[in-house]
């Protein structure tokens, strides 16, 4: 994959495996040498669970535009804007982390290459959303309805984390 950045999106409805998806991928990246980032939307509204120290949610709360903790080589960040788009948020991921390929698990509207996960039969619609370079199907989602884009059983895991993170461009 060289040295350009790669961002892909992982879309589904809930429980349809985004995240596991997004671990499975992380870790084979990250085994093929790839800095890899991920960005994961809260998408069910709310702020989400903060796992941050009390100190330094103070600090937040106190009107820290960003705050971070660490501890043992790990560091949480928190980044208090009254909005933080997905393009600002991927912007810092490339310039001051350095990362070179970035998972994006959810955002469905946002129009970088997805991966769609499709699990009952009405989750067909997802199949119109932008810049879709596969589809990975679960055994209850006809197959058929897919065949028009790349796409994958769900159990063919080798197979889609070889396309997706191999292929050019993705």
């Amino acid at each position: 994959m060289g040295q350009h950045r790669t961002i892909l999106q992982i879309v589904g409805y809930q429980n349809s495996g985004k995240t596991t998806l997004a671990e499975k991928l992380i870790s084979y990246a990250c085994n093929k040498g790839l800095r890899v980032g991920s960005i994961k939307h809260h998408g069910h509204g709310g702020i989400p669970a903060s796992n941050l120290t009390k100190d330094s949610t103070r600090h937040a709360q106190a009107g820290a535009v960003v705050s971070a903790v660490e501890g043992d080589g790990v560091v949480q960040l928190q980044l208090a804007k009254n909005t933080c788009a997905l393009n600002e948020l991927i912007h810092l991921y490339e310039q001051a982390l350095l990362v070179n390929f970035i998972i994006v698990e959810g955002y469905k509207s946002e129009s970088y290459q997805k991966v769609v996960l499709l699990k009952e039969p009405e989750d067909v619609k997802l199949l119109t959303l932008s810049n879709i370079v596969a589809a990975i199907y679960w055994p209850t989602f006809p197959q058929a309805l897919c065949e028009k884009i790349p796409h994958f059983a769900l159990q063919d895991e080798a197979a889609y984390l070889s396309f997706l993170v191999t292929k050019e461009g993705c």
